[in-house]
């Protein structure tokens, strides 16, 4: 069999290509797109890297918000990004339940975008106005199947992690509560120290305040072992056997990127984030440091797609 020098050569340059590519990259800005507004803690998160990795790198890390859709807007962005290293994804759990709500997007959630690494993981607790007569979840749960479809919890709107965290609740108790959502955490939080809804599921920062100061009570956490955040505090999973959520950040990069500059990208990142001094900062945001190779966390992220769409499928989540 006869093989041409033009087939050899071009064979070689295709196999040396990637090593190269990611000895050289990065060669100019990499942009960092946030689907959510600024100051929120995906800003924060991706802000704090952007400085390290430009410390790292000596190039600029530019940070775009791109809110919307439950993060679907900053999604499409990047999935139809060129796939070189330079338009990166910082989103959080919210953008799994996002997908999975959606019937049809203008993106694969799966195919058009590739893990790069997890940054980090946090629990979420489920907290209740004081004048609910329920001091633990055992209580509340009783209480919720006592008056099925009276008590209500906000949310920071349908399809985010926190209204997933509690209708995964209410499937797994066999309660029925009602969903009361709102635009973002904030205003919902706002309401529920004022009496106006009764309980929500939300990330600590959001709410540990409110909390010491006994504005709200403090029930459980939705983790599945319980926090170095709140080592005195029970979890759901205490009382419904089995529960689990919780909020996640990570980084995506298009899903054609080579899988060098993915790799590179990942062990930067993953050195960033066991340095002594950012674990102080991600704990300001309610997240500790996960490191994931660029595979582990590409397939977290289908395996939560998964996950949720099931849930969504069977408590008839909707947009």
């Amino acid at each position: 069999m006869r093989i041409s020098t033009t087939g050899c050569l071009l064979a070689l340059a295709t196999l040396s290509s990637t090593p190269v590519l990611a000895q050289d990259y990065p060669s100019r800005p990499i942009r960092i797109v946030v689907p959510t507004a600024p100051a929120g803690s995906p800003d924060v998160l991706a802000r704090l890297l952007a400085e390290r990795l430009r410390d790292r790198w000596g190039q600029p890390v530019v940070i775009e918000n791109r809110a919307g859709a439950g993060q679907m807007i900053g999604a499409e962005v990047v999935a139809k990004a060129p796939a070189d290293g330079y338009t990166l994804l910082l989103p959080t759990g919210t953008y799994t339940t996002s997908v999975a709500i959606r019937a049809s997007l203008p993106f694969d959630p799966v195919r058009d975008l590739t893990g790069v690494a997890m940054v980090g993981q946090g629990p979420l607790m489920l907290v209740v106005h004081p004048s609910l007569p329920a001091r633990n979840m055992k209580e509340l749960i009783a209480l919720a199947r006592s008056r099925p479809g009276e008590l209500n919890y906000a949310t920071a709107g349908t399809g985010s992690i926190i209204h997933f965290a509690a209708e995964a609740l209410a499937a797994a108790a066999g309660i029925d509560i009602a969903h009361v959502p709102y635009k973002s955490a904030t205003p919902a939080v706002t309401d529920l120290v004022g009496g106006h809804v009764q309980m929500m599921i939300v990330s600590l920062p959001s709410v540990w305040t409110q909390v010491k100061a006994g504005r709200l009570r403090a029930l459980a956490l939705s983790t599945s072992k319980r926090s170095s955040f709140a080592p005195e505090m029970p979890i759901i999973a205490d009382t419904v056997p089995g529960y689990e959520a919780g909020q996640w950040w990570g980084m995506l990069a298009p899903g054609k990127t080579a899988p060098d500059v993915v790799r590179k990208l990942n062990g930067e990142l993953n050195r960033i984030l066991a340095s002594e001094d950012m674990r102080p900062r991600l704990a300001d945001q309610g997240a500790e440091p996960v490191l994931m190779t660029p595979e582990a966390f590409t397939e977290y992220v289908r395996a939560e797609i998964v996950r949720w769409r099931r849930i969504a499928q069977d408590r008839n989540i909707k947009p």
